[in-house]
């Protein structure tokens, strides 16, 4: 939530314990701030980058041997989709949006076209074109090769595709709204709040909301001339999540445009019920719900 909101070091969120924390009272693993930054131009969001494994090959040696290709490409955009619709910059390692394969090579600085290859006729991603190179890899080769070996593992032409539509979907939807592109910290911390949190929060649900100039809050600018409110659903969930968000009924809410057209049938099933404020999101999926203006 802190990296949603732009890992501001004073942003205030409501943590699993019930406990209000700002985000530099939050540490990771090794002890570090999440929130540091005083303004969302100073944060660079990613995934992968050049260095150590592309996105699909950490996904594809972190899941269970038996997950199918078809989950690991909706886990793949569902990380893309997190830092597309994030506060502050979003950086794209080249290729996350095709799936990109180094066959797990962990540093490929030296290892030429063979692993670094990029497929722009979306074939292939490149996986499984060999073991990478020993001097940085060979000891997870046990690891690599029962992976690398199985045909289950490697992405058909079909969803390489499927992945750049979803790829160019979130990019649409992050520029459709300058609300996902909010460029000082006050108008972060004034209109970017969070639901579903505390002890009675559902596990594996992330509830976003981004608040423009409404009726009922004419003291927040208007930035957007086409919503009022956007809700952004991250479900990384392997199942379909229905919750009740009061706070967010009775709105005239709508699945994104963008959305109600995409190739994704999935996400097309994402559903709000405004009696109950109930959002229906599917599984491994970033549902984005959007208050036309009138």
């Amino acid at each position: 939530q802190i990296g949603l909101a732009g890992n501001l070091r004073d942003y205030v969120l409501i943590t699993h314990t019930g406990e209000a924390k700002e985000g530099s009272e939050i540490h990771t693993f090794d002890g570090l701030p999440v929130g540091y930054t005083s303004s969302p131009i100073e944060i660079i969001n990613y995934v992968s980058a050049h260095d150590n494994e592309t996105l699909f090959d950490v996904i594809s040696v972190k899941t269970p041997m038996n997950l199918s290709v078809d989950e690991r490409c909706r886990i793949n955009h569902l990380a893309s989709s997190m830092m597309a619709l994030s506060q502050g910059i979003p950086f794209f390692h080249a290729g996350d949006e095709i799936l990109r394969s180094k066959s797990i090579d962990r540093d490929s600085y030296n290892s030429g076209d063979w692993f670094n290859k990029l497929d722009f006729t979306y074939e292939t991603n490149n996986w499984g074109v060999g073991l990478p190179p020993s001097e940085k890899n060979e000891d997870n080769w046990p690891l690599m090769k029962p992976r690398l070996e199985n045909p289950s593992f490697k992405p058909a032409k079909g969803h390489i595709l499927a992945s750049l539509d979803s790829f160019v979907d979130i990019l649409k939807i992050r520029y459709s709204s300058p609300l996902f592109r909010l460029s000082t910290a006050s108008d972060i911390k004034q209109r970017v709040r969070f639901h579903n949190t505390g002890p009675s929060s559902v596990p594996g649900v992330i509830v976003m909301g981004i608040e423009d100039a409404r009726d009922e809050k004419p003291e927040v600018a208007q930035l957007d001339a086409n919503f009022s409110y956007v809700v952004t659903v991250f479900n990384v969930c392997p199942h379909e999540v229905s919750m009740d968000i009061p706070a967010l009924a009775s709105m005239r809410l709508e699945l994104h445009p963008v959305q109600v057209n995409s190739s994704d049938a999935l996400v097309g099933k994402s559903v709000y019920e405004a009696a109950t404020g109930r959002f229906t999101v599917p599984r491994r999926t970033v549902s984005v719900f959007v208050e036309p203006r009138c």
